[in-house]
């Protein structure tokens, strides 16, 4: 027996996604370890699985490339969306199961809009130290951790060696966090790098670090919804949502999402 997936695509976040409604992947951990590495197999930041639900449409599992499982991927999202909608029967406007908690899917023809839920755990400035000096950051959770740090330039910034050390640093402990360094353009537009928690890497979009890093520009006062984000790898992102003072809700992003290709893996090398 062989297993089918679909390579797919969203703001150069690439995932492996797999119908596992009928639960033939059984060890997700070994299967992402096995075929994420880029130069040795399929190559991806994660698997997304898509599994029954009791209450919503269908249910997402992130599967992070170091097998570890994500509560939530806005760009990973956006990929299940378009792949539910093709092949699994839902419609164009549909709830998918996270671990934190159901969003909202909308595909339409060019994009996909997710509806996120509501931003918790905000923090203001704070300072912290590594090896390169003190940086001040501030901390919201848009489904996963991220921590925002707002730098004058991030074109030749170090972004793997200094979000390396504030992922793991004991101030974030157990968990970790996600890295976020946002330039400000104007009050509409921002620009960022992201290291990601789980690929232990800077990668080319992060969806929730994008919604992150929007939500707390507009909470300090330096833009206002919507706002564009410009990620890494060159694509932009939309974000808007609705804010009275530090209360935030509705928030929405919106990007594309693209299939790649489709292949089988053999049962041995992913079960």
């Amino acid at each position: 027996m062989k297993i089918k997936f679909y390579k797919m695509m969203a703001s150069g976040n690439d995932f492996i996604v797999i119908d596992n409604r009928a639960g033939i992947v059984k060890q997700p951990k070994k299967l992402v370890k096995k075929l994420s590495p880029r130069r040795t197999s399929v190559g991806a930041d994660g698997v997304l699985l898509m599994e029954p639900s009791a209450q919503y449409d269908i249910k997402m599992r992130i599967v992070n490339a170091d097998g570890s499982e994500a509560e939530m991927c806005g760009n990973g999202a956006r990929c299940a969306a378009l792949f539910s909608h093709t092949f699994l029967g839902c419609g164009k406007e549909f709830a998918v199961e996270t671990l934190a908690g159901p969003i909202q899917a909308c595909v339409g023809k060019k994009t996909i809009k997710i509806k996120l839920s509501d931003p918790s755990d905000y923090r203001d400035i704070s300072p912290i130290e590594v090896s390169d000096g003190i940086f001040y950051f501030y901390f919201i959770n848009t489904g996963v951790p991220h921590v925002v740090i707002f730098e004058e330039t991030i074109d030749a910034f170090p972004v793997k060696k200094i979000g390396h050390e504030i992922r793991h640093h004991s101030h974030f402990e157990p968990q970790g966090t996600n890295v976020n360094f946002v330039r400000i353009l104007d009050a509409g537009h921002i620009e960022i790098r992201t290291y990601e928690r789980g690929v232990e890497d800077e990668t080319l979009a992060c969806g929730t670090g994008s919604t992150a890093s929007a939500i707390v520009s507009a909470l300090v006062g330096k833009c206002s919804s919507p706002i564009e984000v410009r990620t890494y790898g060159g694509e932009r992102l939309k974000v808007s949502f609705d804010q009275h003072m530090y209360d935030i809700r509705n928030v929405y992003l919106e990007g594309k999402a693209q299939f790649i290709y489709e292949g089988t893996i053999d049962t041995g090398t992913a079960d």
